[in-house]
């Protein structure tokens, strides 16, 4: 990470407290990166925050069209400051099931990291939006591939198609602030 970019991750958790923050852009643009970069920095400032990533949710076939299990059981007790409980995707031979419920304990900050995490449908409720490039495609294909493993190759060519168009159709990164 550029050191830029670290340092707009420092000022911008100076400045957290409370309320909605997505870190949004493509598969293997190092979102994860930067939502555990800016909980740790929030957290040692005792800021209480909570990291929900849309992995969690997401599926191969089933991209985007899970938001309203994430409203209901997530942003919706969170709103009300309520604490929540969610079943996060658990991949077992390559294939998702919904896993053991997780409780959260509500905190005054939630962060929502992932793909589709800055839509349209959520953008009016959030504090800030984050967006990240990551690089070119072929460079973001090859960090999730040796993330995920050479295996995974042809789900994730085919997510980074979907994604193109997800983004396109949505136009996130028009009201995210752009990270280098």
């Amino acid at each position: 990470m550029n050191p830029r970019t670290r340092a707009r991750i420092t000022e911008l958790a100076d400045r957290l407290d409370a309320g909605i923050v997505a870190v949004d852009g493509p598969s293997g643009a190092g979102k994860s990166t930067i939502a555990d970069l800016l909980v740790a920095d929030l957290r040692a400032r005792g800021v209480g925050v909570t990291l929900v990533r849309t992995d969690d949710f997401a599926t191969w076939d089933d991209p985007v069209a899970w938001w309203p299990e994430l409203e209901a059981d997530v942003l919706h007790p969170f709103t009300r400051r309520r604490d929540y409980r969610y079943r996060p995707r658990v991949w077992q031979d390559g294939v998702p099931t919904p896993g053991p419920r997780v409780w959260i304990e509500w905190q005054p900050l939630l962060i929502i990291e992932g793909v589709s995490s800055a839509r349209r449908r959520i953008a009016d409720r959030l504090s800030h939006a984050l967006w990240l490039d990551g690089g070119t495609s072929d460079e973001r294909l090859e960090r999730t591939v040796a993330r995920d493993g050479e295996g995974a190759r042809a789900h994730l060519e085919a997510w980074q198609q979907f994604e193109r168009g997800w983004f396109g159709v949505d136009r996130t990164r028009e009201r995210c602030v752009v990270l280098d």
